[in-house]
C-alpha cells in the first residue's frame, strides 16, 4: 500500500530543505503551483505545508506565502528524548549509568541528614557560602585562579549563566563576538535578547586573536563569548599562549569576556583560564552538567571583583537563587573529592569511545581531542551537512548538522556533522551506530528525496 500523497510531498520538501535546494528564508511554491507540478490537489499540498510548519521547517503567512525556517533551534541540536529504535549521537552528556546510583545516594543523604532544614529556605547572595566555596574549588582544580567563593555567583547551570550575563552586561542591539562555528545555545540567547552576533574566524586552536581584534575595532563589540576547551562543535582546545593572546585583546579593547569553560575537566592537564589574564574584564563560567549530570543545574560564575554584587543582584532579581538542594549534592561530591574522580572516569570513557570512532571511521576526516565528548566529522563532497543529517535520521541515527552551529547565517555551511560519543550508554549499540554511519558515508545521496 503506497503512502498518502501528502507524506511523499513532506519527505521530498524536507530533503530539498536539508540539501540546500530550498535555503533558509526562501519562499516555497504556492499550493496551486506545487499541486500542478506534482499532479495533485492544492488541498493535499496545504496539508503537507501544515505538517512542515508543525515540524518548524516552514513558516506560513497569510497573503505572503510559505518560507523555509532557519535551522538553529536548540531542539534540532539537542535530542534528549528519542524513539526506542533511534541511536542518539546528537546530545553531549556524561554516561550516567556509570554513577547514577551514587547520585541517588548523595541526594538522599542531603535530604535526610540532620541539618537539611536550611536547604528548604532562602539563602544569602545567590546561594549559601559553602556552595560558592565548593564552586571555587571545582573551578580552581581545572585552571582558574580563585582562592575562595567570595566572587563566585551561583546560577541554574551554565546556560542560565550565559543568558544572565548577556542580559546583565549588554543591552538590546549590542554586538556580541563569538566563534564562527559555535554552540547554538549562545545563538539562541542572542536572538531571544535582541543582541547582534558577529562571527570571529578560527583556526585549529579556536578563535583567532588577530581576527578578534579586527572585529572589535570595526564592529563596536560589547562582549565576547568563547569556549576554550573541547570547543562545541569543533573540539579545538586553546593553548595557554592562545588564551593569553585573547586576553590581551579583551584588555586592550576594554570589553567583557564570557569564558564558557564547561569542558575544562576534559583536558588531560589543567590549562590556565583566559580569565586569569583578564581578571577585571572576564566572567568564567563552569558547571557540573557535562562532568557529573545535566540534572545537577549547578552553574558557577567567577566575576571581576567590581561586578560581583551587580551580577548577584541580577540573579536575585530574576531567579532569587538556584535550588540549594542540588548545590548541596554538588558540594558533598566536590568537598569529598568524589566529583573529581567521577569527572576523570567520564574523561576515560570519552577517550575509549574516541578510539572506537577512529577505528570504525578510519577512512574519514575527524577532528577530536582524546578526551572530547564529541567529534567533528568532515563529510565526503557528495553530501551536504543537512542532507546527510536527514539521511542519517531516516536510518534512525541522530547527528547534528554543521548548519546548526553557524554564527553567520549567510556564510557557507561546512560539510561536517557533530557526533556525540557519550550519549549512547550501551557500548555495543554505540559501535553498531558507528558502523551504520560508516555505511552511509560510503553511499551517494539519492536524487529527489532520501529513502528510509
Amino acid at each position: 500500500m503506497s503512502a498518502p500523497k501528502y507524506l511523499t510531498i513532506i519527505k521530498k520538501i524536507e530533503a530539498m530543505i536539508r540539501s540546500g535546494e530550498f535555503p533558509e528564508g526562501s519562499k516555497l511554491p504556492t499550493h496551486r503551483e506545487l499541486a500542478k507540478q506534482l499532479e495533485t490537489t492544492p488541498i493535499t499540498v496545504a496539508k503537507a505545508y501544515k505538517e512542515l510548519a508543525e515540524k518548524q521547517l516552514v513558516e506560513s503567512f497569510v497573503g505572503r506565502g510559505s518560507f523555509v525556517c532557519g535551522h538553529s533551534q536548540l531542539s534540532d541540536v539537542i535530542r534528549a528524548e528519542t524513539q526506542a529504535q533511534q541511536s542518539n549521537l546528537s546530545i553531549l552528556q556524561p554516561c550516567l549509568s556509570a554513577h547514577v546510583d551514587r547520585l541517588n545516594q548523595v541526594m538522599t543523604q542531603a535530604i535526610t541528614k540532620g541539618n537539611s532544614y536550611p536547604l528548604w529556605g532562602y539563602a544569602e547572595h545567590s546561594g549559601f557560602c559553602a556552595h560558592r566555596e565548593s564552586g571555587a574549588r571545582w573551578a580552581s582544580h581545572y585552571g582558574l585562579d580563585v582562592s575562595s567563593g567570595e566572587h563566585i555567583v551561583l546560577t541554574g547551570g551554565a546556560q542560565h549563566a550565559l543568558s544572565a550575563l548577556i542580559s546583565c552586561f549588554t543591552k538590546a542591539g549590542d554586538t556580541i563576538a563569538v566563534e564562527a562555528i559555535t554552540y547554538p545555545g549562545i545563538l539562541s540567547i542572542a536572538s531571544l535578547l535582541d543582541r547582534r552576533v558577529v562571527p570571529v574566524a578560527m583556526d585549529d586552536e579556536g578563535m583567532l586573536p588577530t581576527s578578534l581584534s579586527e572585529v572589535c575595532a570595526s564592529q563596536n563589540v560589547a562582549m565576547v563569548v568563547v569556549v576554550p576547551s573541547h570547543q562545541n562543535p569543533t573540539t579545538v582546545t586553546m593553548s595557554e599562549t592562545r588564551r593569553k593572546a585573547i586576553a590581551e585583546v579583551i584588555n586592550q579593547h576594554e570589553i567583557w569576556l564570557i569564558e564558557d569553560d564547561i569542558y575544562g575537566f576534559l583536558n588531560e592537564q589543567p590549562i590556565s583560564a583566559i580569565t586569569n589574564f583578564a581578571p577585571e574584564r572576564a566572567f568564567h563560567v563552569t558547571s557540573l552538567s557535562k562532568a557529573i549530570s545535566p540534572g545537577l543545574r549547578c552553574g558557577y560564575v567567577k566575576t571581576p571583583i567590581s561586578e560581583t554584587e551587580r551580577f548577584s543582584a541580577f540573579v536575585r532579581a530574576t531567579l532569587w537563587m538556584p535550588t540549594p538542594l542540588t548545590f548541596a549534592v554538588a558540594a558533598t561530591l566536590i568537598q569529598s573529592g568524589e566529583a573529581f574522580r567521577l569527572a576523570e572516569a567520564q574523561r576515560q570513557i570519552a577517550e575509549h569511545r574516541q578510539q572506537l570512532v577512529k577505528l570504525i571511521l578510519a577512512d574519514h576526516v575527524l577532528h577530536a581531542q582524546e578526551g572530547s565528548y564529541h567529534c567533528w566529522l568532515m563529510l565526503p563532497d557528495v553530501w551536504s551537512s543537512d542532507l546527510f543529517t536527514l539521511a542519517a535520521k531516516n536510518r534512525d541515527l541522530l547527528v547534528s548538522s554543521a548548519s546548526y552551529f553557524k554564527a553567520d547565517g549567510h556564510a557557507s555551511t561546512p560539510k561536517a556533522i557533530r557526533i556525540s560519543v557519550m550519549a549512547i550508554e550501551d557500548e555495543e549499540i554505540f559501535i553498531q551506530a558507528l558502523k551504520k554511519l560508516a555505511e552511509l558515508l560510503d553511499q551517494h545521496p539519492h536524487s529527489g528525496f532520501i529513502h528510509g
